[in-house]
């Protein structure tokens, strides 16, 4: 994703939203010097061939298999969400200018996101360049620019210009990640630098989450920074406090909804974050295997660090440490809804898609990510240890304080899922 015009996710400060979500509990065995860089082996990662839903996309429009429809306003975007089928109702709304297109980002006129399991969208209205980022299975975070004229769309994917941001540090090594930040904002959309940011994820507190978002739909004992802007030091909420559509707050008509859905929001950040603890896991378990077949590693390391990928993919998949609902949620869209729908589903007609939205986000506490092709296309043995401890946990045989959040009857419904399903 080319950084100098593709705002979405990260400027050269940690204020970017997604490029908004994650910081990851990062793995504690350290790999030797080498082979560390991303486009050093085993990573490879410029010279390596994308094989994802918008590398598909592209493929087909750049050969004229597919041809998007331009729609004065709104350019390309609606055809680009339904080819990849990503839902109007996730839209969700940043005002904040945390982006290198920050003049033409205002209150109001926000930056709009829209997302499926393994895509992200980026529309800013007014311009005619698209930002889109996926999970690709084997590289992880993967960038796209789409330049829209009426003429036609080009979609191309980007390296230096987005990894600037995007290449994060890790112990084992660079890895590319997205991050979602909350900031302190201001009635004309800039951020204050000097006060408090927070990136964050389903374990945050919601007293640190949306600062410079949109956030329709409520949970009434909740306090969060979204709605608000900075008056002096302090974030002064909108009134009313509540609401379920943003007319108030500019002219809708010129988005494809009129929300910024607090249930989308939270799904969004559980899965950047579950896509960044898988794409750091992978890029852990290879380089490390990468080691061990160059001699460089022994194999009781190489173990180890394999058990503490997987370890640290299942804590998360399995919600521990999440932040429990002051009070239920209502939601403003459609989303929750259309997401709940997608299943797959047990015998029981069970999901893991299926909110609980009282007391925590998901009726079954374990990521829906397992259907994704990320998880299926884990390393090999990765893959394997971290279904081990999966069964390990759900069967009981684990008691790992992590995990004390599950109950029996928890731990019962999310096994009986998975085997039923297919992922274990």
């Amino acid at each position: 994703m080319n950084l100098n015009s593709l705002p979405v996710f990260r400027r050269p400060n940690p204020l970017m939203l997604l490029g908004c979500v994650v910081v990851l509990g990062l793995l504690q065995t350290n790999v030797c010097d080498g082979q560390r860089r991303l486009d050093e082996p085993p990573i490879d990662y410029r010279t390596t061939d994308a094989d994802n839903p918008v590398s598909d996309l592209a493929d087909k429009v750049n050969s004229g298999e597919i041809r998007l429809e331009y729609e004065p306003g709104f350019g390309y975007l609606r055809s680009i969400l339904e080819e990849l089928e990503i839902p109007i109702s996730s839209q969700a709304l940043v005002f904040s200018k945390t982006s290198l297109q920050a003049g033409r980002i205002e209150p109001k006129n926000p930056r709009a996101f829209y997302f499926n399991d393994d895509v992200y969208v980026g529309w800013i209205r007014g311009s005619s360049l698209m930002e889109v980022a996926t999970a690709d299975p084997k590289l992880g975070a993967v960038f796209y620019s789409i330049q829209m004229q009426p003429r036609g769309a080009s979609i191309r994917r980007e390296h230096h210009r987005c990894l600037v941001c995007h290449e994060k540090t890790t112990d084992s090594g660079k890895v590319p990640l997205h991050t979602i930040t909350s900031v302190m904002t201001r009635d004309d959309g800039q951020v204050n630098l000097l006060l408090a940011e927070f990136e964050t994820d389903h374990t945050s507190p919601f007293e640190e989450r949306w600062g410079g978002w949109y956030v329709t739909g409520h949970s009434e004992l909740m306090k969060h920074m979204g709605n608000a802007f900075l008056e002096g030091d302090a974030l002064v909420p909108m009134q009313p406090a509540f609401f379920d559509r943003l007319d108030h707050a500019f002219d809708t008509r010129h988005w494809p909804a009129a929300t910024s859905d607090i249930a989308a929001l939270m799904v969004l950040e559980h899965q950047v974050e579950m896509h960044n603890r898988m794409t750091n896991a992978n890029y852990a378990v290879r380089r490390s295997e990468y080691l061990s077949d160059a001699g460089k590693r022994d194999n009781e390391a190489h173990h180890q660090q394999i058990n503490q990928a997987a370890k640290s993919i299942v804590e998360y998949l399995l919600f521990s440490g999440e932040a429990k609902l002051p009070s239920p949620v209502t939601t403003s869209s459609p989303f929750a809804d259309e997401f709940a729908q997608r299943g797959p589903f047990d015998s029981q007609g069970r999901s893991l898609r299926q909110f609980d939205l009282q007391t925590r986000l998901f009726k079954y506490p374990c990521s829906y990510l397992v259907y994704s092709e990320q998880f299926q296309q884990l390393e090999p043995e990765l893959l394997k240890r971290v279904k081990g401890q999966l069964r390990a946990i759900l069967e009981g045989d684990n008691q790992d304080a992590a995990f004390e959040h599950l109950t029996a009857a928890d731990r019962e419904a999310i096994l009986n899922i998975l085997v039923e399903t297919k992922v274990l």
